[in-house]
Formats: structure tokens, sequence, C-alpha cells
């Protein structure tokens, strides 16, 4: 039996890795605790993984984000992507996939980047078991925020994104004006406490639908 070159690659990877390890070299500069950053995961491999021919290529299959205020007044934006990682021969094609979940925060517009940087340094943490003890890179700044449970407001986050599907379905399922009317009264005495964004989607959602039925109303009366 042929095992599929992308096996080999990573096993490959993995020896070479264990053989040179992965030092601690950055260092937080709020808490002064030393991890591994991921410049350091793409000095170590993209010379290996260039070698053994085996190609990383990332997928972003998922993204949510929530803003928060901070203690100083400012606003801190928090990421969480899952991203799939294919891990792809260049020998032979052959592939494997791995998903991994990056978390981050940032008070400007980096949230996003560095959540793909924790999703991919986890990545290769795991694929190639690297050694380490370290924590993504949103943990080289550590920015102050409002005490409070970030699980918690994220998990709220979901449940008001998926409220709005269900209110953007039940608008588009109107069959008439006056029932349009009766959905937006209860979405929007609902919705007065959904994240910002939420409703200002909504509007639109019921503004289209406003519009389909008065033009199918126009085109009956004309019949």
């Amino acid at each position: 039996m042929t095992v599929p070159h992308v096996y080999v690659a990573i096993n490959a990877v993995t020896a070479a890795m264990a053989k040179e390890g992965l030092g601690k070299t950055r260092k937080n500069e709020q808490q002064g605790y030393r991890f591994r950053g991921i410049d350091d995961v793409y000095n170590s491999l993209s010379g290996i993984l260039a070698r053994e021919k085996l190609l990383i290529l990332p997928r972003i299959v998922e993204r949510q984000a929530l803003e928060r205020p901070t203690k100083n007044g400012g606003v801190s934006t928090y990421t969480i992507l899952l991203v799939d990682f294919d891990l792809v021969s260049a020998v032979d094609g052959s592939m494997h996939t791995i998903r991994t979940v990056g978390e981050a925060m940032d008070t400007a517009d980096k949230s996003s980047n560095k959540a793909q940087s924790a999703a991919m340094k986890y990545a290769c943490l795991m694929a190639f078991q690297i050694p380490t003890e370290g924590d993504n890179d949103a943990d080289a700044h550590h920015p102050e925020k409002a005490p409070q449970d970030l699980a918690g407001a994220l998990a709220k986050s979901v449940e008001w994104g998926e409220w709005e599907k269900t209110q953007a379905t039940a608008l588009r399922a109107a069959k008439t004006m006056g029932e349009l009317h009766e959905l937006w009264s209860t979405a929007a005495n609902v919705g007065r406490e959904a994240p910002n964004g939420t409703m200002k989607r909504l509007v639109s959602v019921k503004d289209e639908c406003k519009a389909k039925l008065g033009a199918a109303n126009g085109k009956s009366a004309e019949a």
C-alpha cells in the first residue's frame, strides 16, 4: 500500500522540528512573560516545508466579531475565526485538512490579522507537534478592557445573529403590507437591545420587502 506523500512530508517536518525545537524569543510588553510568535513559526518552518515539498493553504470558514468598550473610553474588537488549513503535497497532490480557531482583540483594525496569525500558529504547532507553551501573537499586546465575560458576550453576539436571520426570513415571507407591519413592530420592539448594525440591516430587509409588496399590489390593481 502506497502512503500519500502528504503524510510522509508531515512526518518529515515533525521530525525536523522535534530536533530543532522552537525557543521562546518574544516577550509580552505588559505582563513580562515569554512566548513564541508567528514569526518564529514561519522562520523555523519555511525552509523545512520547502525542502519537504509541503504547502499550507489557509481558508477562512467562519468569522465572528464583537465590539466592546475599554476602560479608557475606546473600543476593542474581539474576533474569532474558524480556519481550515489544507496541507498539500507538491509531489503527488495528496492533501489533508486541519481546522483551528483563532481568537484576538485589538483597539484598531488588526483583530482579524491577529486572529489569522493565531490560527496559523496553532495549526502548525498541532500538525507538526512542535514543543511549545507559548500563546498567540495577540498576547504581545494586552490592551485594557472593561471587566466582563468575553465568552458570554460572544455567545450573546451569536444569539443576536441567529435572531437577525430569523427575523429577516420572517419579513421576507410576509404576504401583505399588514403582515409586514406587524412583524416589523415586533422585531423593532425586541431589537432595541440588539448590537449595532443589527436593526440597520433589518431595516434594509423591511424596506426591500415593502417595495416588493407595493409593486405586487400595483400590478394587481392594474389587472
